[in-house]
């Protein structure tokens, strides 16, 4: 069920949200959907947030009352394909299913076509098992586009994955 009433913002990341990071980025459940690996330690947090987090161009903290609750990114690609973006997101646990992860795409969805002015195309890769961040990304309008068979590698394993996609020229959320 949705909580509208709580206050979600986006945020760079700062060096002293790596403990708030590792309960989320720390947490198998979490890291099941991701690309990443589960992180073990505060300092593997810091590095993570100092070498790719701060350093990238669209990467925020999702934040309750200035906590950081989830990692968000919009990854634009370069050359001939600066007209697409990646979008990838991860939310802590204890906050899924309350409508936080969509209210905080829609922000960035909007940030993003308003701040990259060669974005046309907003895309996103989500395993098949990830029911709930099709979920998400169906509700903002992304459109489904297909399955991609064996794909990539996820903890070891080729996937499958659905590509989602949104156009700037498509109804915003």
């Amino acid at each position: 069920m949705a909580n509208n009433s709580l206050e979600i913002t986006l945020r760079p990341y700062r060096p002293s949200d790596a403990e708030d990071f590792l309960t989320y980025a720390g947490d198998e459940k979490v890291t099941q959907f991701t690309r990443w690996n589960t992180f073990t330690s505060k300092e593997e947090a810091l590095s993570y947030i100092k070498d790719f987090c701060i350093p990238h161009p669209y990467c925020r903290s999702i934040c309750i009352h200035d906590r950081s609750i989830g990692f968000l990114f919009i990854k634009p690609q370069g050359g001939d394909d600066k007209c697409r973006a990646e979008v990838g997101y991860a939310l802590a646990a204890e906050y899924w299913g309350q409508g936080i992860a969509t209210r905080a795409v829609k922000m960035a969805i909007r940030d993003g076509f308003k701040e990259l002015t060669d974005l046309v195309r907003m895309q996103a890769l989500v395993l098949v098992e990830n029911k709930a961040s099709q979920r998400v990304l169906e509700k903002l309008g992304f459109y489904k586009e297909g399955l991609l068979r064996k794909y990539t590698f996820h903890e070891g394993v080729v996937q499958d994955v659905f590509m989602y996609s949104l156009l700037s020229a498509d109804p915003m959320p």
